[in-house]
């Protein structure tokens, strides 16, 4: 379980004077002033659920994400990792990027082993593990290309396996399918859905899609505005089905707070 208390998250940018003088135009080193991104945010991420957090671009999700990862350190408040006090990165969360992250001088293989190389886990060990994903996943035959050779859906797959070596119990995703077509999209998302399952995870993912928020979530954080986004509500979602009579209805209750 993820706990978040009053997390608020502001950034410090710099602000550079210029001065004038007859010989001509001096700078003067820069000021630094405080752009707030997250408001204070009160949040439990169920354990072995899936929850979405959606909101407009510039509202501060990313900023959550990269928090819980241990990556980005608040400006105030908590976080709570079953029952832990979040203390930098924690070795049992996996992080997906927005445009995966993959190395493109790495072949598939050294993609998904390159956690366990960093871990210095032995040769056979990451070799027996990524044999196993790549199997799983369906890439174990392109194990030796390299990354601009896959399609978008495998190159998706391949940043959840390299996220799932290091065998986590939470993954963290931020909008890992934004950059797929609309059928890719929704294969990726079934095979979040079986993996959550086989894998024991909890999922916590950002998405600008409504209707991918409601096809994925158990739980739906909604966060509105922008410098700072604010946490505007928690809505507990049924399991449903893209035909599912329900499902129109619970788009449209999640719409409603972006005035669409």
């Amino acid at each position: 379980m993820v706990e978040l208390s009053e997390l608020a998250i502001d950034y410090l940018l710099p602000r550079r004077l210029s001065v004038s003088d007859p010989s001509g135009p001096c700078s003067v080193p820069p000021r630094l002033y405080s752009v707030p991104a997250l408001a204070p945010f009160t949040a439990r991420f169920e354990r072995g659920k899936i929850s979405t957090v959606i909101g407009p671009s510039g509202c501060g999700k990313t900023s959550l994400i990269h928090a819980i990862a241990g990556l980005l350190k608040p400006s105030s408040g908590r976080i709570c990792i079953d029952g832990k006090a979040q203390q930098g990165i924690r070795k049992n969360t996996g992080v997906i990027f927005q445009h995966f992250g993959l190395l493109p001088w790495k072949t598939v293989e050294a993609n998904v082993e390159l956690p366990l190389k960093i871990m210095k886990a032995k040769k056979n060990e990451r070799r027996e593990r990524s044999k196993k994903l790549l199997g799983e996943f369906g890439l174990e035959e392109f194990r030796r290309l390299y990354p601009h050779k896959l399609s978008g859906g495998m190159k998706q797959r391949l940043a959840i396996a390299r996220a799932l070596i290091s065998e986590p119990d939470l993954l963290l995703m931020d909008e890992p399918f934004s950059s797929l077509d609309a059928l890719s999209r929704e294969e990726a998302q079934d095979f979040l859905l079986s993996i959550k399952e086989s894998h024991r995870l909890t999922i916590i993912l950002i998405t600008h899609s409504i209707e991918e928020a409601v096809y994925l979530s158990d739980t739906v954080y909604v966060i509105t505005g922008k410098n700072p986004g604010k946490l505007t509500a928690r809505i507990d979602l049924p399991r449903t089905g893209r035909d599912d009579s329900r499902f129109p209805e619970l788009a449209g209750k999640l719409r409603n707070f972006f005035g669409a």
